[in-house]
């Protein structure tokens, strides 16, 4: 079986077993190493590690002082933790549709969506590959908007030589599964030293010092041994990022044709991180992407559909309050994109042969 995905975090024995032996393992030096590597990755003054990707969504809202009312606008297209951080946080939910070249929110459609509440933007750099910032980013500084990057999937992509996570507060995964992992955690980036120093607070129940109790806080801290796995990876990142990009060219090559299967693009400009390779199953192919999954299982080719609805197109979100008048039919593109999106292997343990199983294996069950 080729796996969708695989986790090898043996690197980070040595400095895991320091962590251990120290006897202290919660928050400290070690947190510290790690956003201090984070934040060169992301080319900000501040990273502030949290416990998870959704805590760092929710704790940059929360910060934001949001009044009740205020609304966030966003992809439709995305993991649930970026809706149901923006509940949490008490915001009001406005999607606007995304583009099929990008899985991004269309800049157009975000223009149309604003209105006298809106207070945030924030785009979801989906798979890999950023947003159109270029446009974007223009959008939010006319409407006086902030800027939350939800960058879970995109540690070390960037759009115009620009990294993920800069162009106002970025929030990073990094679960088992992301680019870079620490198993659970997140982390908040940014150039603002006065909010930096406000979500530090945060995340430690409200303290700047020992009982020294400032605002109402949260315990959204990381913990040394979490840092202590994420540091090896950070350190070689640009060599695990240049794997996955290998195998997508690769796998672009070898899949150029195939009919009915749109590829995924690397657009100009933008510095695409491969979190995942995810292809589009179209309406002349000759399976449909059910069954093109089901065939690739069956023959030992890992994938995934991330993610087959519409983020709030499920009962727990129907009528609630905070998501006033969203319709499926409103998002065609959206709507169609989770209807078609299927991910293939495309992570840094791939060999050779097994790009070219996966590629040769998807090309025959589609007939090319």
């Amino acid at each position: 079986m080729i796996p969708i995905t695989v986790v090898d975090v043996r690197d980070a024995e040595d400095l895991v077993v320091e962590v251990l032996r120290s006897g202290a393992i919660a928050q400290g030096p070690m947190v510290k190493r790690f956003e201090d590597a984070f934040a060169h990755v992301a080319g900000t003054k501040h990273a502030i590690a949290v416990n998870n990707g959704t805590t760092a969504l929710v704790a940059s809202l929360q910060a934001l002082d949001l009044e009740p009312g205020d609304e966030v606008i966003t992809s439709p297209f995305t993991f649930v933790a970026t809706l149901n951080a923006i509940l949490e946080a008490g915001a009001t939910v406005r999607f606007a549709d995304i583009r099929r070249d990008d899985f991004a929110l269309d800049p157009d459609a975000v223009a149309a969506a604003v209105t006298g509440r809106t207070k945030v933007l924030m785009p979801v750099h989906l798979y890999g590959q950023t947003a159109d910032m270029g446009k974007l980013a223009p959008i939010a500084a006319e409407r006086q908007l902030k800027v939350i990057e939800d960058s879970a999937q995109a540690v070390g992509a960037s759009f115009q030589g620009r990294a993920a996570g800069s162009y106002g507060i970025g929030c990073f995964s990094l679960y088992a599964t992301k680019n870079v992992t620490t198993a659970e955690g997140g982390v908040i980036t940014t150039d603002d030293d006065e909010l930096a120093d406000r979500l530090r607070v945060l995340r430690n129940q409200g303290m700047r010092a020992r009982y020294q109790y400032e605002v109402a806080g949260h315990n959204y801290r990381m913990t040394d041994l979490h840092a202590a796995v994420g540091i090896p990876q950070l350190e070689k990142l640009d060599q695990l990022t240049a794997a996955r990009q290998a195998n997508a060219k690769r796998l672009t090559e070898g899949l150029s044709g195939t009919p009915g299967l749109d590829l995924p693009q690397v657009l100009p400009g933008r510095e695409h991180v491969w979190h995942q390779y995810t292809v589009l199953v179209g309406p002349h192919a000759m399976l449909s992407r059910e069954e093109l999954s089901n065939a690739l299982t069956a023959r030992g080719i890992g994938n995934g559909v991330y993610y087959p609805k519409i983020v709030f197109d499920y009962e727990c979100y129907q009528g609630h309050p905070l998501i006033p008048d969203a319709r499926v039919e409103d998002f065609p593109v959206a709507g169609a994109v989770a209807a078609q999106a299927l991910s293939l292997p495309v992570h840094p343990h791939l060999t050779e042969s097994d790009v070219d199983q996966v590629i040769e294996t998807v090309r025959e069950v589609l007939g090319a």
